[in-house]
């Protein structure tokens, strides 16, 4: 599975998705392009402060496969964004998906509410497990 920013914070702050999100991150591991990692670390920081935000996103770090972008997965990540609608960084947690040929999981609407449009299959964590 390939995670978004949504599907990490949904874990971090232990949001209603969280159990989904710890039960396929165990049973099948998980991915996540470090765009959407940074994401998700700013976000922290905006929320929580540096030192604990730097921690928490760390240790959740250390426990993904992290993919940093080559310019192959930029170029993905362009021509994704160049379609419109999307965030830049909605558009690497696609790209990354289509790359590893897994299934992106997210809340984020914007994803969810395209997800017949994209090249990726895409598991809606706002549904009940």
């Amino acid at each position: 599975m390939v995670l978004d920013t949504w599907g990490l914070l949904a874990h971090l702050r232990d949001e209603p998705a969280a159990e989904v999100v710890r039960d396929g991150w165990l049973n099948e591991g998980a991915a996540m392009c470090s765009v959407n990692l940074g994401e998700a670390l700013y976000m922290e920081i905006r929320a929580r402060g540096t030192k604990d935000a730097g921690s928490t996103v760390e240790d959740a770090r250390r426990e993904l496969t992290v993919v940093d972008p080559d310019w192959e997965l930029v170029v993905s990540a362009a021509k994704i964004k160049a379609q419109g609608g999307l965030a830049y960084p909605d558009a690497f947690a696609i790209a990354t998906a289509d790359r590893l040929k897994a299934p992106l999981w997210t809340g984020d609407p914007e994803l969810v509410d395209r997800a017949a449009l994209l090249s990726c299959e895409v598991k809606d964590l706002r549904e009940p497990a």
